[in-house]
């Protein structure tokens, strides 16, 4: 009887090791399977499979799908393009005015004078205006038109670049007069490298001044801009399409102008779009004040500066050249000047005061004075040669005022000097009135719409504007 029982004892320990032999094998087998289940169980054991777990996940799987914000083209379906449907009616409403709305700016008959000059280059031969004519009728498509007809425009050496169709990915969003659209993109932009403005960090400083995003080649604050259109295009659109562009541009300037305590005078346009669609040649001058109903409101005019038929005539093909070749030349003399102006100031101010965001100011920094008024002393057809030689204007050194007891107070003495690019701009700007008189409309801090008016740059500033003098530009 003891010896059955003894032998029992062996053979229930060898029944137990059994299972746990067949458990490797088993792993190996689902190991070395190639549709490799084991991650999917996995998964599923995090969760019972019952109806309601099984609409969960579905419900889950078609959000992510619908899901607008999970990739890049989230803006475009949460904004309104320029090319759909409701694009001209939220532009108007966010200030974008048409010509049939649009006052005429104050130095209209200075800007039609300046795109009449004659040229120091020979026209080009009727030869030329009869292929001109024979390329156009033969273009079927938009990208056609835009390669045959951009012969029209001057090229530039090295440093003044131009781009083609290109989406402004790195300009500031919803600052008024783009609220709730997609991103400018021109068919045509022309302005500086931003390689030009070194050692000034112009996209630091100045919001939209950079248009694109992970390119230090990026054209900087440019003053002109083009919109075509094929041979089935509307060329109503592209009026609407540049109006939007024209927009942008002054924006920009404005912020620059405002970063060394400046601005346009009151109705003056400086920046120029053209619209084409290889018959008709548009150009449009633009530029920005209060509304009059509502003073916290922006509007952007577009105002026709000149309509030119360039195929019915050689004449008609010439002036036209002639006129889109004279604004290239304003618009870089111009882009060129603020450059100048931008990159000296920061050299005479870069160790008194903190980098500037949008709307604001340097409070005790008097600018340099500008002088030059482009239309009526530019000479556009040495404006190439002499653009680097000239010097029109006087550099002022800048004058810096005492400061307020309060604020030598509040910062200590010894480290006045090196803390001044953070806390004592805050505490000034912090301090400052809140009364807006008319001029500083024009600053960029109310360069956002009726409804961001209070609202920061897309740089993350959350400063307030400190009251500051804005010296206007003569013309």
């Amino acid at each position: 009887m003891i010896e059955p029982s003894k032998t029992s004892q062996p053979a229930a320990v060898d029944e137990r090791p059994e299972p746990v032999s067949t458990t490797p094998t088993r792993k190996r087998q689902i190991d070395n399977s190639d549709v490799e289940p084991q991650p999917k169980r996995a998964r599923l054991t995090r969760k019972k499979l019952t109806r309601k777990n099984l609409a969960e996940f579905n419900k889950m799987g078609k959000k992510k799908n619908s899901d607008p914000t999970d990739d890049s083209r989230s803006t475009k379906t949460k904004t309104t393009s320029t090319t759909t449907s409701g694009f001209a009616m939220k532009a108007h409403r966010n200030g974008i005015l048409e010509p049939a709305y649009s006052k005429p700016p104050a130095n209209l008959e200075n800007i039609r004078k300046q795109h009449a000059k004659s040229r120091a280059t020979a026209s080009p031969p009727e030869s030329i205006y009869n292929d001109y004519i024979d390329r156009v009728e033969g273009a079927g498509t938009e990208a056609t038109m835009v390669a045959e007809t951009s012969e029209l425009l001057k090229k530039y050496p090295k440093g003044y670049k131009r781009e083609f169709n290109r989406t402004f990915t790195n300009y500031p969003k919803n600052v008024g007069f783009n609220d709730n659209l997609s991103a400018p993109q021109p068919d045509f932009i022309e302005g500086p490298e931003m390689l030009q403005y070194d050692p000034f960090p112009v996209d630091e400083h100045v919001p939209g001044a950079a248009l694109y995003r992970d390119d230090p080649r990026f054209i900087t604050l440019p003053q002109i801009a083009g919109e075509w259109k094929g041979p089935a295009g509307d060329i109503r659109e592209a009026r609407m399409q540049s109006a939007y562009d024209g927009a942008a541009m002054v924006h920009a300037r404005t912020q620059a102008l405002a970063y060394i305590g400046e601005e346009d005078p009151p109705g003056h346009a400086v920046i120029i779009t053209f619209t084409t669609d290889g018959t008709n040649l548009n150009l449009y001058a633009y530029y920005t004040i209060p509304a009059e109903k509502d003073k916290d409101t922006l509007q952007y005019y577009q105002y026709p500066v000149l309509s030119t038929n360039i195929t019915s005539t050689y004449q008609g093909y010439k002036d036209g050249r002639k006129s889109l070749r004279n604004a290239q030349d304003h618009a870089k003399a111009q882009s060129e000047q603020l450059r100048d102006q931008l990159k000296q100031h920061w050299k005479q101010n870069r160790n008194k005061l903190p980098p500037v965001a949008e709307g604001v100011h340097p409070p005790d920094v008097q600018p340099p004075p500008h002088a030059t008024d482009g239309y009526e002393d530019a000479s556009p057809h040495v404006l190439q040669e002499e653009a680097e030689d000239e010097d029109d204007y006087e550099i002022v050194q800048p004058t810096t005022h005492r400061e307020s007891s309060h604020h030598s107070k509040s910062s200590h003495h010894s480290s006045s000097k090196s803390s001044h690019h953070s806390s004592p701009h805050l505490s000034k700007s912090h301090h400052s009135s809140s009364k807006t008189s008319h001029r500083e409309l024009s600053r960029p801090h109310s360069e956002n719409h009726k409804r961001k008016a209070s609202q920061t740059s897309s740089h993350g500033s959350s400063h307030s504007s400190s009251r500051h003098k804005i010296k206007r530009r003569d013309y």
